[in-house]
């Protein structure tokens, strides 16, 4: 429970601390641990896309919440990161996925999937940097048939791309779309894990309630910690209400990286590294973290 949730250090009641958490699978491990901890009854907790997530915190209507790598990079004056609890992978992520039926060095149109800025200038790296391609790009719903209508690729993200990911293992050789996985993509140019997402914290609210920053961090990490030690537990009930079977869950879970230790760190530095150059982001200065 968060003990101070409530009340700033001199004992002011306050309104409960307002978190954002993403809809998609691969943050059901944190809301089954806040779920399991008992701290979301300290917590208002707004559950949405993560586009939607990084503007309500950039404004000011979330206080602590998930924000894409590319948004943080822009915004990272206002804000200071929680330690060692990210959304990435250190290889394949199996949710970020560039889908196509063409080969790669055939694609001249990519339909961008609108729910994840990160994984779009993560493709465009990979394509224009890495490849050699200039093809021409339109933002659409994320919707892989209608994409791959319009386009000759398309970048997916969250349970759409995990649903492509596993049509594909399961169609085998003879599917009709070639998908690369760019979270491999990026270990493999790189040799550094991909960072999607960072939890961070306004500056202005962990200034003025340190205390509870420390608890809603606290909370968050050990929930982690007791849904990744329940992971089956955790897929299968979870399969109940999803298109996938217990045994893809548990292994998406246990393939996602959680982690913000000095090797995501790293991976977060070259990624910045490489999107100011192309004058997507400003220069990263620091990693400025919470005091928890």
């Amino acid at each position: 429970m968060l003990t101070g949730a409530g009340a700033d250090d001199d004992g002011d009641t306050q309104a409960r601390p307002r978190v954002g958490h993403i809809q998609f699978l691969n943050c059901l491990p944190l809301y089954w641990g806040l779920v399991h901890s008992g701290a979301l009854l300290d917590i208002e907790l707004t559950k949405d896309t993560p586009d939607r997530l990084n503007d309500a915190l950039i404004v000011g209507d979330l206080d602590i919440g998930p924000i894409s790598l590319v948004e943080y990079l822009r915004h990272a004056d206002e804000l200071v990161v929680l330690p060692d609890l990210a959304v990435g992978s250190d290889g394949p992520v199996l949710s970020v996925v560039l889908s196509t039926a063409a080969p790669l060095a055939e694609i001249r149109t990519v339909a961008l999937g609108s729910t994840s800025r990160t994984s779009v200038l993560l493709a465009r790296m990979l394509l224009e940097e890495r490849h050699g391609l200039r093809p021409e790009y339109v933002t659409m719903p994320p919707d892989l048939p209608s994409m791959l209508r319009e386009a000759d690729a398309a970048v997916i993200i969250g349970d759409t791309a995990l649903r492509a990911t596993y049509d594909a293992e399961r169609g085998g050789p003879d599917h009709p779309l070639r998908l690369i996985d760019l979270g491999a993509a990026w270990q493999e140019w790189t040799g550094l894990p991909m960072v999607f997402a960072v939890w961070a914290a306004r500056r202005s609210f962990a200034e003025r309630r340190p205390g509870v920053v420390k608890e809603v961090h606290g909370a968050f990490r050990s929930g982690l910690d007791l849904a990744l030690r329940d992971v089956d537990e955790v897929a299968a009930r979870a399969a109940r209400f999803e298109v996938f079977d217990p045994g893809t869950l548990a292994r998406y879970f246990t393939t996602l990286d959680f982690r913000l230790g000095a090797r995501q760190q790293a991976g977060i530095i070259a990624f910045a590294g490489r999107a100011a150059r192309r004058g997507d982001v400003p220069a990263l200065r620091e990693l400025r973290f919470a005091d928890v």
